[in-house]
């Protein structure tokens, strides 16, 4: 329970630095979108990325690692699919968003 809490109050930190995702107007429907975008993040990359991670790892393994952060995005556009209040424009918009999203998640964390 304690993990989806810090998950919830990363996704909508990350929200309000990024412009992006769920609307920046701090209402109670807000912090349900954050709490179901965080759910279906931990979903989504506790069962369907690490099959994509495992298929493209060839190319993973050429780029260095730098083709996370392509997976990364696509994970979160995968829940901007899912869920229609969360709000991705663009790949470029959703793989800065999983940056964000992560070192937001790492700071919650020291602090845990």
């Amino acid at each position: 329970m304690n993990y989806i809490i810090i998950r919830t109050i990363a996704v909508l930190v990350t929200s309000y630095i990024t412009k992006v995702g769920v609307p920046l107007a701090f209402t109670l429907h807000t912090i349900w979108i954050g709490l179901l975008v965080a759910f279906t993040l931990a979903v989504i990359n506790h069962t369907i990325k690490p099959v994509f991670m495992l298929i493209s790892l060839p190319i993973n393994l050429v780029t260095l690692g730098l083709f996370s952060f392509v997976i990364n995005g696509s994970m979160v556009l995968l829940a901007h699919v899912i869920i229609s209040e969360f709000s991705i424009p663009s790949l470029i918009a959703a793989i800065y968003f999983s940056i964000v999203l992560a070192i937001v998640n790492w700071v919650l964390h020291i602090f845990e």
